[in-house]
């Protein structure tokens, strides 16, 4: 990619802080900061960590506004005392969102129990608890985001694995209640995912946009097997492109889980997504 760029090019750009897990929190907000970022998504336990009152002060007198919280969900369970837990757990987590500022917090839905193969029952559990969380979001100015995972995480982490699923679930609320996460990392391989953003786009259901590329082999476990832009096969401007056209503008979130990426200095790695991010997501010039 060819010519220069200024900071105007990262409007839309938001870190999510496992990208630069090393970091603590100040240091992700310094350190956006010093690189012309203005979106950052954070997650629950180091929020908690830290206090989220504490953690919202933090973040808005360093300039930067928090496009999401990760992570709610874990709706599946059977059990009646783990799943009034988990609506709890996630009533707290909408509070959460709400003192940070964001209006977005991403669900992982859940796998499925321990000795079970009903996915459609895995399934409606999780719709029977949008329909006791929803209210609760709205009235906090919170949108519940389901995230559609790649099926290899269907059967212990997330049942809701493609972004079809994801709408035929979130379709059944109010748009402001319920919208659905576009992930790079999850959706690259479905041939379809270019009608579901669409169709996203068509009914305000696309709550967020998140960008990681999908490197082979996976590694053991897989959960921490993300890649860094441009270092795999996801076709991110085609993303970029597809989630624009129908209708987003909003921030574009790198969320990229890699030990590699954790063991070396933040603001290098930060310094090399927003490079991968210029050269792989935004439109050559």
């Amino acid at each position: 990619m060819t010519g220069r760029r200024t900071k105007d090019d990262l409007a839309r750009l938001s870190l999510n802080q496992e990208t630069v897990k090393q970091w603590s929190l100040p240091e992700l907000a310094d350190g956006c900061a010093a690189a012309g970022l203005r979106h950052v998504g954070l997650w629950r336990e180091p929020v908690q960590k830290y206090g989220v009152d504490a953690a919202a002060k933090l973040m808005r007198e360093a300039g930067l506004t928090v496009t999401s919280l990760c992570r709610g969900g874990f709706f599946t369970a059977t059990d009646p005392q783990k799943r009034a837990a988990a609506l709890d757990d996630n009533r707290a987590a909408l509070d959460e969102a709400a003192a940070l500022g964001t209006d977005t917090l991403v669900l992982v839905s859940g796998g499925l129990p321990p000795g079970s193969r009903d996915l459609h029952g895995a399934r409606e559990r999780v719709a029977e608890a949008l329909a006791e969380l929803g209210p609760y979001a709205a009235e906090r100015g919170v949108r519940l985001a389901i995230e559609p995972l790649h099926p290899m995480y269907a059967s212990d982490r997330c049942v809701v694995s493609t972004l079809a699923q994801a709408l035929d679930l979130a379709e059944r609320f109010p748009a402001e209640q319920v919208g659905v996460v576009v992930d790079t990392y999850h959706l690259w391989w479905d041939d379809t995912v270019g009608e579901g953003i669409e169709r996203a786009g068509r009914g305000g259901r696309l709550a967020a946009f998140q960008l990681a590329d999908w490197v082979t082999p996976l590694p053991e476990g897989v959960l921490l097997g993300r890649g860094q832009l441009g270092d795999g096969a996801v076709d991110l401007r085609w993303f970029r492109e597809r989630t624009e056209a129908a209708g987003h503008d909003g921030p574009i979130e790198v969320e990229i889980f890699n030990p590699g990426l954790w063991e070396r200095d933040g603001a290098e790695v930060l310094a090399e997504v927003i490079a991968r991010y210029r050269e792989h997501v935004l439109r050559a010039e």
